[in-house]
């Protein structure tokens, strides 16, 4: 019985140590939170950049809408991780984000759920410190996983390190390959020949510091590079020391045979074009969350692309995104803080920064079959998942948990607000003012793509037919009108212009012995304007009309 009583003593006594010592330059006091806290002990020793250290680490959540109270037991996770000091020019902050890996006793590492979201052993406690809103990050994300692409989950925490409260943090799934993560095929070393060498491969765009990795450059230079500048494309699954010679050579030749064709004369061709090569949606995709974001770093830094083997489609897909805490106005250089122009004109705009964006997006661009699908992609998000008013919705909704008390206690221990911390656009006296200066901005940025983004003649539904997808444009047209159409069978399509008497003007035939997506191009600069009817027929039947207007 006294044994017990003094075991009770030494648990309440650690628990007031640990009270009486969480104070910050400010005498600040952190006891309890309506976000979970994590708490992290490394013995007395420094984290650094590389190696890991061993250190504890214990999660307070009692769920959610529940109270959390340093003194209540560790329920989440306890037990021993591997951290590290992580990011690059973040690295200079005081407020310091950090790589961690869940390990068991032994130090091997651990899969583990946190907060609810899916079991991993690697996992990222990211520090808002330049990003005064807190939530950059966690926005971007939630934008990417809305437009159904995997982006990583985010949980917002206080942390406690050595008995210091440190403010607030999102704990963030790392970017690796997992069935619950970027899901791709497994690639072990000895897969070195057919299907088996094809997949999968993760790479990326981005500084050497902070990854590392190893790699290759491209050979496609940069636009309008002003010096040396090259492409280096990043090994990080698998990692530069896990990944085999004939791999290295395939991943290699895959990523030059594919920038070859879209630097070809016949880069758009439906059989052998740059399709062939790439997930064309998730490119897409990519350029929405880095164009609405507007985040200068976009295309050339933190930028991941993944391949998984032929057998499983084995195209190249853009993403998963990753680091945006320069985004949403938040940045005072190159491609600036104000919700105008493209993230894709950086290189015209900062030709002497050393990191650059690839040739890719203009070329893409270039197409007209591109710019109509970005366009219809566009219209469509824009009645769901980028509606404004729900955008705005969500930011409200995590600010509204933030303002409870956790900012408060994070800007008291980094008083950061009315202050230019780099590379602040927009510097806010309150955390209330940049939230609704954030609110502000993306409303405005919304409204300057819905003027600048491609306008696809075709309503935001495309006209379905049994065989397929169809889409005209331009609509006015002056000297050339597209037909662009996906047939699910081979087949003769038929495309005729009449005018408003019915009269046939144009006709023409494409017997295609493929399924696939192609685009047809009628001269239709030697008729006078005024309105005509197009009509598409596939295999006999008709498949699309509509009207359209001939201007000069």
């Amino acid at each position: 019985m006294m044994e017990r009583i003094l075991r009770r003593r030494k648990v309440l006594l650690s628990y007031l140590v640990v009270l009486l010592t969480i104070f910050n330059a400010n005498a600040q006091v952190f006891s309890s939170s309506n976000l979970p806290i994590i708490v992290i002990n490394t013995g007395g020793q420094a984290i650094s950049d590389e190696p890991k250290i061993i250190a504890d680490m214990g999660i307070i959540f009692n769920g959610p809408g529940q109270r959390n109270n340093l003194t209540d037991p560790y329920n989440n996770y306890n037990g021993k991780i591997g951290i590290e000091i992580r990011g690059s020019s973040s690295q200079s902050f005081p407020k310091k984000q950090y790589g961690v890996e869940l390990r068991d006793a032994l130090g091997n590492g651990i899969a583990a759920s946190l907060l609810g979201m899916p079991a991993e052993e690697d996992w990222v406690l990211f520090a808002p410190y330049n990003d005064k809103s807190l939530m950059r990050d966690v926005l971007a994300y939630k934008l990417g996983r809305d437009l159904g692409r995997y982006a990583p989950r985010t949980k917002f925490c206080e942390v406690v390190l050595n008995g210091q409260y440190m403010g607030v943090y999102v704990l963030i799934e790392k970017v690796k390959r997992d069935k619950n993560r970027v899901d791709i095929a497994r690639l072990d070393p000895q897969e070195i020949s057919g299907d088996d060498l094809t997949g999968g491969y993760i790479i990326k765009i981005d500084k050497e510091t902070g990854s590392g990795n190893g790699g290759w450059f491209s050979d496609f230079l940069p636009p309008n590079r002003s010096s040396s500048q090259r492409i280096y494309y990043q090994y990080d699954y698998p990692k530069a020391d896990n990944i085999s010679a004939p791999q290295r050579q395939y991943i290699q030749q895959f990523m030059f045979t594919f920038e070859s064709v879209l630097n070809s004369s016949t880069y758009n061709d439906p059989f052998n074009g740059y399709s062939k090569y790439i997930d064309v949606d998730s490119f897409i995709d990519y350029f929405i969350i880095n164009e609405v974001s507007k985040n200068v770093d976009g295309y050339r830094l933190s930028t991941y692309l993944h391949k998984d083997k032929n057998s499983n489609g084995g195209k190249l897909h853009m993403g998963p995104i990753w680091d945006y805490n320069l985004g949403f106005g938040n940045a005072d250089y190159c491609t600036k803080g104000d919700p105008e122009g493209w993230v894709t004109n950086f290189n015209n705009l900062c030709s002497q920064d050393f990191w650059l964006i690839p040739f890719w997006w203009d070329r893409l661009y270039q197409d007209a079959a591109y710019r109509n699908k970005l366009g219809l992609r566009w219209a469509e998000l824009r009645e769901n998942e980028l509606q404004t008013s729900r955008i705005l919705t969500y930011i409200d909704s995590v600010a509204s948990v933030l303002n409870v008390e956790a900012q408060q206690r994070n800007f008291q221990r980094w008083p950061v607000l009315n202050r230019y911390v780099w590379p602040n656009y927009f510097v806010g006296p309150t955390f209330d003012s940049e939230i609704s200066w954030l609110k502000g901005w993306v409303t405005q940025r919304l409204q300057w793509m819905d003027i600048q983004m491609p306008k696809p003649v075709t309503s935001v539904k495309d006209q379905f037919s049994n065989d397929g997808i169809i889409q005209v444009y331009p609509n006015p047209a002056s000297s050339e009108m597209h037909v662009w159409y996906s047939i699910k069978s081979p087949g003769v399509v038929a495309i005729e212009i009449t005018d408003m008497f019915g009269r046939r003007l144009m006709n023409q035939q494409e017997n295609r012995e493929l399924a696939g997506e192609y685009q047809a191009t009628l001269d239709v600069s030697q008729l006078p304007n005024g309105f005509y009817f197009y009509h598409v027929e596939i295999s006999g039947q008709v498949s699309a009309t509509g009207k359209f207007v001939k201007t000069n």
